[in-house]
């Protein structure tokens, strides 16, 4: 199943700290959310022991703001990369609908990216 970047755009300062008790219990329910169009939250900023990972170019990117969903990306926004998620989904609209079940879609902002895969490999769901 393809894989996608999920970078997490918040109002600065973006202090993890501060983060709501509603804000924290959506961020916990994410994945089975995630689960339920299908698609699998494999790690990201906020899970320990993670691989690294490289994004496609921002040309490919959609970003989900406000409820809204367009093309591009929010490098020249005025919220700063405040944390980030790698998705397994069936496609870049699958993961662009999990990505408007994240707490930050709301008031701040979420983006999408194509994960880069290295010639002569493939992706897979880094089973559990």
């Amino acid at each position: 199943m393809p894989q996608y970047g999920m970078i997490v755009y918040s109002p600065v300062p973006a202090d993890p700290t501060a983060l709501s008790a509603e804000h924290v219990a959506l961020l916990d329910e994410f994945p089975a959310r995630a689960k339920s169009l299908g698609a699998k939250v494999l790690g990201g900023s906020y899970f320990p022991k993670q691989r690294g990972f490289a994004f496609d170019p921002s040309t490919a990117a959609m970003t989900v703001q406000g409820g809204a969903v367009r093309a591009g990306t929010l490098v020249a926004s005025d919220l700063v990369a405040s944390a980030f998620f790698v998705l397994a989904a069936p496609s870049i609209d699958v993961a662009t609908e999990v990505a408007m079940l994240h707490p930050a879609a709301v008031n701040g902002g979420v983006e999408v990216r194509p994960l880069y895969v290295p010639p002569g490999q493939k992706q897979d769901d880094y089973a559990d």
